[in-house]
């Protein structure tokens, strides 16, 4: 990224001579629509391409945003309409001949609750970045300023910069930071702390009264401190976490953390806890995607999908470093730093898509996920969680402890981001782990990340005197295999595509479990249960039928498929699943207790 006085200094040179300023309004909120103007001074050609991207950094999944924009217009200085077409699907061809000055007005529908979604009614907004601003084809490396005209009395949080003398107006250097950088209006409470003297703001909407909010902002220090003396930089020259109460999921950006949750759930310990770990996922993201990254993820090309192998890197370290972060903040004890990375092991270890997909191979395929991808795929935040611990434990034991995996991620950001100023390969990736560890690692790189070969947990875990429980285990009652919700047209489970779960239908299968007893028996999605064994569900699910059986027993199931009903006799299985439960070892070597005590902080 450029520095403010670059972007500036090169404002004044000749070919960085145009002027980029948006203006932001939402006079009519409950319409859900923002109303914005783009003014460009010192354009020059016949024709100019207004673009909009079709994704946003940090969700690798194509939104196309420009589907939400309607009345488009574009005239010039003097108020003359110009004529435009749309060309694609996110581009509008205007015949600018040369005007001084270009005005592009268009509306943009904003009523999606995802945090990567705009948002828009009387009570508050939220814009993300590339689904608000229109960049000059070619000019993304452009500085720009947006002004916000907020609803009545609204106050507005963001990471850009405010410009001064010209109240709610901040500027970008160029569009990457314009589209990294949300925007929180509304009512919201503000507080924050200094680290290192460096700002940080909190953002913070509907979460109960009753949770401490000097809490919140003594234990997001914790977590920043913690990370910046692991990395032993700050990047930034100020810093925004929008904290959102209402909703899911989360973002990272180079200079803020935009985070959707429940706020009720920070009323309970496990809750807080569990909201902690996001928060350390969302920030150490300022480190680890934001300046060390694959190459892939940057320059971006907003017109398509910017492919890489490295999310398990990417996101799996970032889900890493989250738990070890907190515990070495002193936020959580070893043990539920344990359970964590347990939790991120047996998430795609007690999945079937573990025999499907590679880490490598998932990063790839998270922007065309298949019908059945809840059976032929895993999650790269935990086998890359996972990859990460054995880095860490080879590395560590290796170097006798002198190197650990903290090692990799200083000299990646030192060299990379610092220093080269770009992303890594993947080759220099995997170079820079073995240069820290001193020796090849050809079974994590070439087998756990590329391949879906069984991982041997115990050797890996052994070398830190972790015991690790591997063993296979029934689970109690007995196993059918099919998830039920859902209406009988479509296989989505409950949720998907804007569907309520409280709504669903509890009869009709969305999915069916590879290699399990419904599996075998025939079934699939989209199958209407009726009756168990000649009885009626009637009023009670499938579930609550299947209670009182045991593995093994013959059930005969009434289904509709296809509207022809049909009888399916199944033979109930029982639900293998391994815990992963870790625990230190009773007799552990000096080296081992040294090498714990340096990880965890103890």
């Amino acid at each position: 990224m450029k520095s403010a006085a670059l972007a500036i200094f090169s404002g004044l040179l000749p070919c960085f001579c145009q002027t980029l300023s948006f203006t932001v309004s939402m006079e009519r909120p409950n319409t859900h629509y923002y109303h914005i103007e783009l003014r460009c001074d010192g354009l020059r050609g016949e024709a100019q391409d207004f673009k909009m991207p079709v994704w946003m950094p940090g969700m690798y999944t194509i939104q196309d945003y420009a589907k939400n924009v309607v009345n488009f217009k574009a005239v010039s200085g003097t108020g003359a309409p110009l004529a435009f077409a749309k060309t694609t699907k996110n581009t509008w061809h205007v015949v600018t001949a040369n005007a001084p000055r270009v005005v592009v007005n268009y509306d943009v529908y904003a009523f999606g609750r995802g945090v990567g979604n705009n948002f828009l009614d009387d009570k508050r907004g939220y814009i993300v970045g590339p689904g608000i601003y229109m960049h000059v084809a070619g000019m993304i490396d452009r500085p720009a300023t947006v002004t916000f005209q907020p609803y009545r009395e609204w106050t507005i949080a963001n990471g850009l910069d405010p410009v001064d003398g010209r109240p709610n107006t901040f500027s970008a250097p160029d569009f990457d930071l314009l589209y990294d950088c949300p925007v929180l209006l509304g009512n919201q409470e503000r507080f924050g702390f200094d680290v290192r003297g460096i700002r940080h703001e909190i953002a913070l909407e509907d979460v109960p009264k009753s949770v401490d909010r000097s809490k919140i902002a003594d234990d997001l220090k914790k977590i920043v401190t913690t990370s910046v003396d692991l990395m032993g930089d700050i990047p930034y020259r100020h810093y925004t976490f929008l904290l959102m109460g209402t909703g899911g999921g989360g973002v990272e950006h180079l200079t803020s953390a935009a985070m959707y949750f429940n706020g009720e759930s920070l009323t309970t310990p496990v809750g807080y806890r569990s909201w902690l770990s996001f928060a350390a996922h969302e920030y150490f993201h300022t480190f680890n995607v934001k300046r060390i990254r694959p190459i892939a993820l940057g320059p971006f090309d907003y017109d398509h999908e910017n492919f890489t192998t490295m999310l398990w890197e990417s996101e799996g370290f970032t889900s890493y470093y989250q738990d070890l972060i907190v515990r070495r903040a002193g936020l959580i004890t070893p043990e539920q730093f344990y359970k964590a990375l347990t939790g991120n092991i047996s998430a795609y270890e007690n999945v079937p898509g573990h025999l499907f997909q590679s880490a490598a191979q998932s990063s790839i395929d998270t922007w065309n996920r298949g019908d059945n991808s809840a059976n032929t795929t895993i999650s790269y935040y935990a086998k890359g969680a996972a990859i990460a611990a054995l880095l860490d434990f080879k590395i560590r034991s290796e170097t006798r402890n002198r190197r650990s995996l903290d090692d990799v991620m200083r000299t990646l950001y030192k060299v990379y981001f610092q220093e080269k100023m770009r992303g890594f390969t993947d080759q220099e990736f995997r170079e820079t782990c073995e240069q820290i560890a001193g020796v090849p690692l050809p079974e994590i790189f070439d087998v756990y990340v590329a391949s879906t070969k069984e991982i041997d947990y115990e050797k890996y875990f052994g070398l830190m005197g972790l015991k690790i429980d591997t063993e296979a285990r029934n689970q109690l009652g007995a196993y059918l295999g099919a998830v039920f919700g859902g209406s009988g047209g479509t296989a989505a489970p409950p949720g998907a595509r804007g569907e309520d779960p409280a709504n669903s239908n509890s009869r009709v299968i969305s999915m069916i479990e590879f290699n399990s007893p419904a599996d075998q028996a025939g079934l699939s999605a989209r199958d209407e249960i009726l009756a168990i064994d000649g009885e009626p569900l009637g009023s009670h699910t499938v579930a609550d039928t299947l209670k009182s059986r045991k593995p093994g027993e013959k059930i005969r199931l009434l289904v509709a498929h296809h509207g022809e009903i049909r009888d399916v006799d199944v033979i109930l299985g029982s639900k293998m699943r391994r815990s992963f439960a870790i625990e230190p070892a009773k007799n552990v070597t000096k080296l081992q207790s040294a090498m714990l005590r340096d990880w965890l902080r103890n």
